[in-house]
C-alpha cells in the first residue's frame, strides 16, 4: 500500500511538471503572436517615406559616385548638400552613413 502511494506521488508530480512545461511553452507562444501582432500594426500604422525626387536622387548618386571615385571631400560635401536641403529625404539615413564611411577614408593617411 504504502509503494502504491509513492507511485501515485511520484506521477503526480511527473503529471504537473508535464503539465506546467506545456503551459509555459503555450504561453510563449501566446507572447510571441502578440508582438508579432504589435509589430505588424506599428509598421502599418507608420506614415510612408516621403518619395525622393529626382533632384534628391541626383546629388545621392554624385556623391556615390565621387566616393567610388576616391573623391571623399567632394562625396561629403555632396552629402551635406543633400542633407541640408533635403532634411527629410529618403536618403537620410544612407547619407550619414555614407558621409561617416567618407570621413573615415579621408582620416587614413
Amino acid at each position: 500500500m504504502e509503494l502504491l502511494f509513492w507511485v501515485l506521488l511520484i506521477a503526480g508530480g511527473v503529471g504537473a511538471g508535464v503539465w506546467f512545461r506545456t503551459w509555459r511553452r503555450r504561453q510563449a507562444e501566446r507572447e510571441q503572436a502578440a508582438e508579432q501582432r504589435l509589430a505588424a500594426f506599428v509598421t502599418q500604422s507608420r506614415p510612408a517615406a516621403p518619395a525622393a525626387d529626382p533632384a534628391q536622387k541626383l546629388l545621392f548618386d554624385a556623391a556615390a559616385k565621387a566616393g567610388e571615385a576616391n573623391e571623399p571631400v567632394l562625396s561629403i560635401q555632396l552629402y551635406a548638400r543633400l542633407l541640408s536641403r533635403f532634411p527629410e529625404s529618403a536618403f537620410t539615413e544612407q547619407a550619414r552613413a555614407a558621409v561617416e564611411a567618407q570621413k573615415k577614408k579621408l582620416a587614413k593617411p
